[in-house]
């Protein structure tokens, strides 16, 4: 069974461009397959335990297939736009090499299969399927054109098409290809000083997401606790209102409720604030999936840590108290 076909064509389409700009030769249906039946078997192991546990396991279940497919299909588009990324950052040498070779010499279809290097990968791939299709005979123009419909870059697309519209004047492709080397390298070195410069922006919110708001929801539900605790233990109200200065009603929450939901929060915050970390650092939300992670560690392990070393201090201040 086709299990990529249950979902929208657009969806089906942009899961297949990832593959192919992830660099993934596999047929996109057998792969998809692949991750759906792991996702089960991963996912089966998630609801046995919590079964075990005493949990709704069928929930947990549920929301582990969707939380995994999430991650998969991310990281699938991370590693595309990583190799997009690599091609792009690769381009000016390729260029640069080009540049050389014509100077010394070479024609443009000789010069373009020479530039083909190991150190240029991923794009020494790419090159080297064009210069296949430039020896079998193909106008190089038009090869020129599928390599950038390859590659999938707005970028590498448009500097393309200044090649193409060059070889067609027939102008200086040398001195060409040299200058549009030179601007992306200006443009690259522009692109890391202003990265630099959110830098504090990005340390700021890592703070205050990982450290800030997980104390306060360990110190929020100890409150809870606390109070809890205390109303549990005071008479009738009739009575504490003849004896302290503040009254109490019947509080109908428990404390698991609390710790669920302030963790629920954490986590949802945590991944908010990670694809904004992406956004602010790398232009692109995709990219703060790799701060998810040890955002979601540390603030799990302090939200935990603050409960439990601050959790009998908390409770003999107020029983003190009262």
């Amino acid at each position: 069974m086709n299990l990529l076909n249950i979902f929208p064509e657009k969806f089906q389409k942009k899961y297949i461009r990832n593959l192919k700009n992830a660099g993934i030769k596999k047929e996109p249906h057998d792969y998809f397959s692949k991750n759906i039946l792991l996702t089960f078997i991963l996912s089966l192991l998630v609801g046995i335990f919590v079964y075990f546990v005493g949990s709704n396991s069928g929930w947990f279940f549920l929301g582990s297939m969707i939380v995994l497919q999430v991650l998969f299909y991310m990281n699938l588009s991370m590693k595309a736009t990583s190799r997009i990324s690599k091609m792009e950052k690769m381009f000016p040498d390729f260029l640069q090499l080009m540049s050389s070779n014509l100077r010394a010499g070479m024609t443009v279809e000789r010069s373009f299969i020479s530039s083909a290097r190991p150190e240029l990968n991923p794009l020494d791939e790419e090159i080297k399927e064009t210069g296949r299709e430039v020896a079998t005979g193909k106008d190089i123009t038009n090869a020129f054109r599928e390599m950038s419909k390859r590659i999938d870059s707005e970028e590498i697309k448009n500097i393309i098409s200044l090649i193409i519209s060059g070889l067609r004047t027939g102008g200086d492709i040398s001195s060409l290809l040299q200058t549009i080397s030179s601007n992306m390298r200006e443009k690259e070195h522009l692109e890391k000083k202003a990265s630099s410069n959110v830098t504090m922006y990005v340390i700021f919110i890592f703070v205050a997401v990982a450290i800030g708001a997980p104390v306060l929801f360990g110190l929020s539900s100890i409150l809870v606790e606390v109070i809890l605790n205390i109303t549990g233990n005071l008479p009738g109200v009739e009575n504490a209102q003849m004896s302290m200065p503040l009254t109490f009603s019947g509080v109908d929450i428990s404390v698991n409720f609390v710790i669920y939901f302030s963790i629920t929060l954490i986590v949802v915050t945590d991944f908010i604030s990670s694809m904004l970390l992406g956004l602010v650092n790398k232009g692109s939300e995709k990219y703060g999936l790799k701060y998810l992670f040890p955002l979601l560690a540390v603030s799990m392990a302090l939200f935990f840590g603050v409960r439990a070393i601050l959790s009998g201090f908390v409770e003999g201040m107020f029983s003190s108290v009262f």
